[in-house]
Parts: C-alpha cells; structure tokens; sequence
C-alpha cells in the first residue's frame, strides 16, 4: 500500500489506480470495515489525527479530481464529500524519497512521463500536505 504524500497528477495511469484502490482500502481500515492491513505503516499519519476518516476523504477527493481531469469513471460516492478539511505534514526528505521511489517505477511502465519528471525542480505534494524540514518518515520502509 502507498499512499502518495505527491501530487496525484505526477502519476502514471496504472499508479492513480492503484493509489485510488489502496486509498479506498486505508478508508475501510479507518472506519473499521476491514481486518487486514490495519497496522499498516502508511496510515500512521492519518490514524495520528482526530478525524482520520475526513482526512481520508479529503485524500481521495483530490484523486477522484484527478482521475476526472483524465477522463476516468471513478465512482464519486466512494467519497464522503461532507469532510472536514484536515492538514498533515510531511517531510522534505519523505516527498524526494518518493519522487525518486516514483521516478524507478516510471522509468519502466512510462518513459515519458520519467523524463517530463524528471526535469522538475519543484515537486508539489497533495495539498493537504506542508511540508517540514526533516528525513525520510519513519513510518516509511526503505
């Protein structure tokens, strides 16, 4: 499971769907309907505030946003769009550690999207992220 504290836009098309099934899943672990994955080290972050469930939803509605941009039928009701707007922070150290974790899987299923990436020099996170000084999290497998 990865919960990408990137932009949803730097995504391939294979990546978006996957980060919108494993956001779903993190929402069931959240909200109680699941019994695997509920010590997964990704949600951490969101099981850390009072109101992880609007949180989640307010993850996956930018997902969902993305996912319409691109002209993809992802099921808006998935979404409790009554949340509460949430921030979260996340470390400079965590968002290079995932653009380079992003770049080594495009650079095999999206050649051009790699190279358009890799030309960056600012990386936008998910909005709902501020970003802090500091190493990779460490929630994070390496």
């Amino acid at each position: 499971m990865r919960i990408w504290s990137l932009h949803p836009k730097y995504l391939d098309t294979k990546g978006l769907v996957a980060l919108w099934r494993e956001t779903l899943l993190a929402k069931h672990v959240l909200e109680g309907k699941t019994k695997g994955y509920k010590n997964h080290p990704q949600l951490n972050r969101f099981k850390a505030l009072n109101r992880s469930v609007d949180a989640i939803n307010q993850y996956l509605s930018l997902v969902y946003d993305e996912a319409v941009k691109r002209g993809y039928n992802f099921n808006k009701e998935k979404i409790n769009w009554d949340y509460s707007a949430q921030q979260l922070q996340v470390t400079n150290g965590q968002i290079e550690y995932e653009f380079k974790h992003l770049l080594n899987k495009l650079k095999i299923r999206d050649l051009e999207k790699f190279k358009t990436l890799s030309e960056l020099t600012i990386i936008e996170t998910h909005p709902m992220f501020d970003i802090t000084d500091g190493p990779v999290e460490s929630w994070e497998v390496i």
